[in-house]
């Protein structure tokens, strides 16, 4: 089934991100039968300054066979860089499409994923960021039922009964690195919608909550369940396994990603035509051509990480090797 991919290109490390994700693309999936876009908010609406990429970059990502897709950022902006996702589904074509966060590298084929576009789904690559629980209450099933009320949904049905109550896992909440849907354009329009409901309108339960930079987090299992979808099956493993990686930053993707990814990120990176913009990006100087990587990926264990990322990017800040 051929199938469009989102991403979202602006100026600075996102453009860089771009290119890395566009060249892991054809280097992994020379086959992919959709069109790569790449995003890029205009300048005006909520960017008061120019975020367009540097021509460079956008004469690359067109070498490399990404179509670029202007949009206007009217409700999100520089106020929520985040809502950029958002906004940039409005713009896209009307067909099944598959959104990655730009700080993905492709390292199999796609392809071979079968999607089931009527059912949405997303990343579960993450981790207990939202809501936080005060003392006094409420708890996490009345903060997240009351948006599930908010929006007519069926709570009771996006529980996982496997979980104890109360227990964050319970509750469907993902990463959102990855989303896909048959329809951007419904998918889209909920998303944008629910999304400014809870910034400017949101339940009482929230009222101790932090929106930002949660939001897009926070809407998006709500439009997944109420368009039919859920938690990802077995059938689509390969995202954030062996045909995605989600890394983040340079330096967390050699701390604790896979050989597959370490060796997919140094083959694209040694492309004479991509080399002379890509080291313009500090973080890619240092961890891929100047070999800093390498000493990061030898600070860890892959087999014993530790199980929140802070204690990753801690000691990563001590010995001098975090960069974006």
């Amino acid at each position: 089934m051929s199938f469009n991919i989102l991403a979202v290109g602006q100026a600075g490390r996102l453009e860089y991100e771009a290119i890395l994700l566009a060249a892991s693309l054809r280097h992994a999936d020379p086959g992919f039968a959709g069109t790569l876009f790449i995003a890029e908010p205009q300048p005006g609406g909520k960017w008061p300054k120019d975020p367009r990429m540097a021509p460079r970059s956008r004469a690359l990502l067109a070498e490399l066979s990404a179509e670029i897709l202007p949009f206007e950022a009217r409700f999100f902006g520089q106020d929520y860089p985040h809502g950029n996702k958002i906004e940039a589904l409005q713009a896209l074509p009307d067909a099944p499409f598959l959104f990655l966060d730009t700080d993905t590298l492709i390292t199999g084929p796609l392809s071979a994923i079968p999607f089931d576009f009527a059912r949405p789904a997303a990343s579960m690559r993450r981790e207990n960021t939202w809501p936080k629980v005060e003392l006094y209450g409420p708890s996490l099933a009345q903060t997240w039922k009351a948006l599930y009320d908010r929006f007519g949904l069926d709570f009771e049905s996006s529980l996982d009964p496997t979980q104890p109550d109360d227990y964050w896992q319970r509750h469907l909440y993902f990463n959102a690195g990855w989303f896909f849907h048959e329809s951007p354009a419904r998918f889209g329009n909920r998303f944008l919608a629910w999304a400014k409901e809870i910034r400017d309108n949101p339940p009482a339960e929230l009222v101790c909550q932090e929106i930002f930079p949660w939001l897009d987090q926070i809407a998006l299992p709500l439009v997944i369940h109420s368009l039919g979808g859920g938690r990802p099956g077995p059938d689509l493993a390969a995202l954030d396994g062996t045909a995605t990686c989600h890394y983040r930053t340079l330096p967390l993707l050699y701390a604790r990603e896979s050989d597959l990814a370490v060796a997919v990120l140094e083959e694209v990176a040694k492309d004479k035509a991509l080399r002379p913009t890509l080291r313009d990006w500090e973080a890619m100087k240092a961890m891929v051509y100047q070999n800093k990587g390498r000493k990061a990926r030898a600070l860890f264990d892959r087999d014993r990480l530790p199980h929140r990322e802070q204690v990753i990017r801690n000691t990563l800040k001590r010995e001098g090797l975090w960069l974006r």
